[in-house]
């Protein structure tokens, strides 16, 4: 099995979406990184206020697909859903 990783940009439009997304992070982080296979999760701020830079690694393929289907049925999939997201991933 070959880990996952994603790699891209949250884009946040306003201080109000930046808001929302200061508000819920630090519970979507602590979720995640205690999900099986969860080998890395960062979601720093960027230089740019509005723009948050995403790091993920997963075990495997299911692992990242479970971590995905979890994170849209969330809190926090739900109320950022508006949110720009620039992502890529890959399997290496």
């Amino acid at each position: 099995m070959m880990p996952v990783h994603l790699t891209g940009r949250l884009i946040c439009t306003d201080d109000a979406q930046a808001a929302l997304v200061r508000r819920l992070l630090t519970v979507h982080i602590r979720l995640t990184r205690a999900e099986a296979g969860c080998e890395m999760f960062s979601i720093p701020q960027s230089a740019a206020p509005l723009v948050w830079n995403v790091a993920e690694r997963f075990t495997t393929q299911a692992d990242f697909d479970a971590h995905q289907t979890r994170t849209r049925a969330s809190d926090w999939g739900q109320k950022t859903a508006h949110i720009a997201r620039d992502f890529t991933s890959r399997a290496d």
